[in-house]
């Protein structure tokens, strides 16, 4: 056989086609299920809330804040996640705000930064808030908002969610 002719067969346009579907249907495999989220049945993905809360988009999939909550101590804390919920987003801030609506009642949790020496995080450069409130206490879901909180030079305003405790794992 002459040799121009297998260099020819190799790069056949028909060869070429299959192997860049191949490979492009790799790649979108992989993009499906990235960082440990989930592809979802309507082409969406979801995160993992690393400590098991619940986790708040802010932004158009730019951030994530996770709720932990402790019905039993009324508290709740909120840890600033990246858009993929993988890394903490620490903030130069105080803190900031969450309205909730219980019962017919506008109620205010004001979160507060939190230090963590361990981290070494500190209060002007942290990823968590916490507050605690007696509404908190026993409940278990509300419908709240933040008013605004400033990412990395952004301000969100109306962050609007449902919040729903996640069910305690056995």
């Amino acid at each position: 056989m002459d040799s121009t002719r297998v260099t020819h067969r190799i790069f056949d346009p028909l060869v070429v086609f299959l192997v860049l579907a191949i490979a492009l249907s790799a790649c979108a495999r992989k993009e499906e299920s990235h960082g440990g989220e989930k592809a979802a049945a309507s082409g969406h993905h979801e995160h993992v809330a690393p400590h098991g809360g619940t986790l708040v988009a802010v932004g158009d999939h730019q951030f994530n804040l996770e709720l932990v909550h402790d019905a039993e101590d009324g508290r709740l804390t909120a840890y600033v996640l990246d858009a993929h919920a993988e890394n903490f987003v620490r903030l130069p801030i105080q803190g900031f705000a969450l309205i909730a609506l219980v019962n017919g009642r506008r109620e205010s949790l004001p979160l507060a930064a939190v230090g963590n020496p361990v981290t070494g995080e500190t209060i002007g450069d942290t990823a968590e808030f916490a507050g605690f409130a007696e509404w908190l206490k026993g409940r278990v879901a509300f419908d709240a908002y933040i008013p605004a909180i400033d990412i990395r030079g952004t301000t969100f305003t109306d962050v609007r969610f449902a919040f729903r405790s996640p069910a305690p794992t056995k």
